[in-house]
């Protein structure tokens, strides 16, 4: 055989090589994108639905889906790529340089204490509990420039104002943190120091599981202090408990700890008004994806006992608090990065 030949013949069997490695790559690709395809899609599907699948389906799998489709999903929701919000248009400008949006919550039936006295801290409120000992419901706004530098971190204070108010001290050794309602972060970068000190009183707090105060609950304050304004502008914020069912308390203060904890946000571009609202249990996990709590406005406020919004006209009040959203709001590219260093900070 003739050395042209050869070298042809050798081509050809590389060539052959190189078709076979390009084919398996493809497959594999086309394997992964159908995988992260249906993981997003199971994630986003509504909760009972993927609770139902959990006992019907093998458990790896489902834990397959839930490991992919949780992390991708957060991104691509990020980007706006997948899942979608509650958005409504509302013929008023919005209350800018309010605290709250469209009133304070009001108690409805009998699940909240009905000694709720409602504090003015300036640039925030605490709808304050004597028998609990702890706030019901707290609100505050965000607006988008960051004014101030991170300060030093102040110490927590008993709040004189506030009746029956615990001791800075009263969650020492509970196994519980002492969990801000108000966010330190947010108010001290948009208000200062003197503003900040207040969200360290104890009518600001309540107590908290370490892996939901230091985990999902601190992943969505800074999505609400750092994210969102860049994109949305104003922020407006409800955070609250639900009394848990079986009395517990942090022993030795009498200081009620909720059995789950919730977070209504809004925000209005021009005439759209979006909202959300999540609720946690105190034993969520260490990594735990807040998409995956959330509700509608109107579930949350059968389960809280609290009217969300009173003030808003049925016309927008009615189906902007009736649908759930299925994802996290987007957030600008240029923020992907940054949400995506949230889940390790």
């Amino acid at each position: 055989m003739s050395a042209a030949r050869k070298r042809k013949k050798k081509k050809g069997r590389m060539s052959l090589t190189r078709r076979i490695a390009l084919w398996t790559v493809l497959a594999l690709t086309l394997g992964y994108l159908l995988v992260a395809w249906a993981a997003i899609s199971f994630v986003h599907q509504p909760k009972e639905w993927r609770l139902a699948r959990e006992q019907s389906w093998p458990g790896f799998a489902v834990a397959s889906l839930y490991w992919v489709g949780n992390g991708l999903s957060d991104l691509t929701d990020g980007m706006g790529l997948t899942g979608y919000d509650v958005v409504y248009e509302y013929d008023t400008e919005p209350p800018s340089g309010s605290v709250l949006f469209a009133g304070a919550p009001k108690r409805v039936g009998n699940i909240q204490p009905a000694d709720i006295t409602v504090l003015n801290r300036g640039e925030f409120v605490v709808g304050w509990s004597p028998s609990l000992r702890r706030p019901v419901w707290c609100a505050y706004h965000v607006v988008p420039d960051v004014l101030y530098q991170t300060d030093k971190r102040p110490s927590f204070t008993k709040d004189r104002e506030a009746v029956n108010s615990p001791a800075a001290s009263a969650y020492e050794k509970s196994g519980y943190d002492r969990g801000h309602m108000v966010p330190n972060h947010a108010i001290e970068s948009r208000y200062g120091s003197s503003e900040q000190k207040k969200t360290f009183m104890m009518s600001n707090i309540t107590p908290q599981s370490p892996a939901l105060n230091r985990g999902v609950w601190r992943n969505l304050e800074h999505r609400i202090a750092d994210l969102w304004p860049a994109r949305y502008g104003e922020i407006w914020v409800i955070v609250g408990c639900i009394p848990n069912k079986n009395g517990e308390t942090i022993s030795g203060s009498d200081v009620e700890v909720p059995g789950q904890l919730f977070q209504v946000v809004v925000a209005q571009e021009g005439l759209d008004v979006r909202a959300l609202a999540v609720v946690f249990d105190q034993n969520v996990s260490w990594w735990e994806w807040a998409a995956r709590s959330l509700v509608s406005i109107d579930e949350l406020e059968e389960m809280a006992g609290l009217d969300f919004l009173p003030d808003l006209p049925e016309f927008i009040q009615s189906p902007l608090e009736a649908e759930r959203p299925t994802r996290l709001w987007p957030v600008r590219l240029s923020d992907i990065f940054s949400l995506f260093l949230l889940r390790f900070q």
